[in-house]
Parts: structure tokens; sequence; C-alpha cells
């Protein structure tokens, strides 16, 4: 683990044997690493230790879940992701404060119960692949998006959680609404130049970190790469105000 970086690569691949190769190519390079759908139900849950035994026992994993559901369900739910020893899980917030609380309520009993640390538990606002005519248009929220985001970030504050996942364009605004210290992970993060795929919201890694980013998201830009290492130096030297 780099403890000097700020990012959290998505390993959003679809086995254990590639996911592993990633994180030891990236170890020392890299904050830790997100382990999303595709990956966790290809690989199963084994991967984690398996991930932990080649970055690290101190790499960071965010477990990125998006649990949404009845708030009883996501309280077991987030019981059992505690009890596996990730560092963070995310939950949707539009799922409902009484979820949201239900998700810290579990992180923390199935920290307990497993001894060890609680996981952080941040909250999905608006996925960076909607765009302002979908969340009108297929999703009836007549909110602009970014009084959306933040309304999403007040509920999931005021139920407990630790952070928000939003898009780098909605930083300012949520600090302005939530403070310092409410923790902000950003996907939709791309170079400059690098194709931005099925993202709609995005910055280059550079701007989301002045703009107020505490770790920020990034797959394809440093997975895809032939020398995946050498991607990640670049874009820690971007966000600390070096030249790549």
């Amino acid at each position: 683990m780099n403890t000097n970086s700020q990012i959290l690569v998505a390993l959003d691949v679809d086995t254990v044997e590639k996911a592993l190769a990633l994180a030891k190519q990236l170890s020392g390079q890299v904050a830790g690493y997100k382990v999303g759908l595709e990956l966790i139900n290809s690989a199963g849950f084994g991967l984690l230790d398996a991930l932990r035994e080649a970055a690290g026992p101190n790499a960071k994993i965010f477990y990125d879940c998006k649990f949404h559901d009845i708030p009883n369900t996501v309280l077991g739910a987030s019981k059992a992701a505690a009890r596996r020893g990730v560092w963070m899980f995310n939950v949707h917030a539009s799922g409902g404060g009484a979820m949201m609380k239900a998700a810290v309520s579990g992180a923390e009993s199935g920290a307990a119960e497993a001894g060890v640390p609680k996981p952080l538990v941040i909250a999905v606002s608006v996925l960076t692949s909607t765009s302002p005519e979908v969340l009108r248009g297929e999703m009836g929220v007549t909110r602009p998006l970014t009084e959306q985001v933040v309304a999403l970030a007040k509920l999931a504050q005021d139920s407990g959680c630790d952070g928000l996942v939003a898009s780098p364009l909605e930083i300012a605004a949520i600090r302005a609404a939530c403070g310092p210290d409410f923790l902000l992970v950003i996907p939709g993060v791309r170079p400059a130049g690098a194709d931005i795929g099925d993202q709609r919201r995005v910055m280059t890694p550079g701007e989301a970190v002045r703009a107020g980013a505490d770790y920020i998201v990034v797959g394809r830009p440093i997975t895809a790469e032939a020398d995946p290492a050498a991607a990640a130096r670049r874009i820690n030297a971007e966000t600390a105000g070096n030249t790549a």
C-alpha cells in the first residue's frame, strides 16, 4: 500500500488470477483496491483473503456492494460484510435513512463480533453514468442533479454514514453542505485524453483531488495499460501536483 496515494484501483475483472496479478503489479503504488460485483460474483468471497495476501495486510479493500434493500436485509448483509474484514463498503443513499442507519449498525455489530475494525460505510448518491436527462426523464427526479446529490449527501451524513460516492463535478457542493471531514470517494476520473467509456460526469485525477476528493476510483486507465504500475505512478504524480 502507498500511504501517499489516493488511488483505489477498480479491479473490474472476472477471475481471481487477473485480480491477483493486478494487485501484485500495483502493490506499493496505490492506496487500495475496489472489489465490485463482477469480480465478487465471479471469484467468490475467498478472493478477499487472497487479495490481502497478494497486496499486503495493510491494503485497503473497498467492497463495492451497493446494498439497496429493506433495512433488515441491509442490516444482516452489512454485518456479514463487516465480519469479512473489509476496510469500506457502500450502500445506495436512495434506499433512505432507515436503511443507511441499519447499514451503519450492522457494520458496528458485525465488526465487534469478528474482532476486526469497523469498516467505513459510505453512500452512493447518483451514479456517474447518469446524466441530468436520465435523472429527470427516466427516473422522474425533478431536482437538478447537483441538488439531488447534495440532498442525498446530507441524508447519508445524518444517517451516520462516513462519506459519499459522487461524481467529481459535485465535490464542491458536497463539501459546502457536509464539511471537510465527510469522506468523498470519487469515480468518474479519467486522465486527459482517455476514453470516458460509460461515464458521463468526469474530471481528470488532478482536477478531482484539487476539488477535494479524498480517494479517486480508477479502473481501465490503469488496469488496461500494458504497464499498470507505471500508469498508477503517473496518476500519483498528477494528483501530487508534479509532472508525470
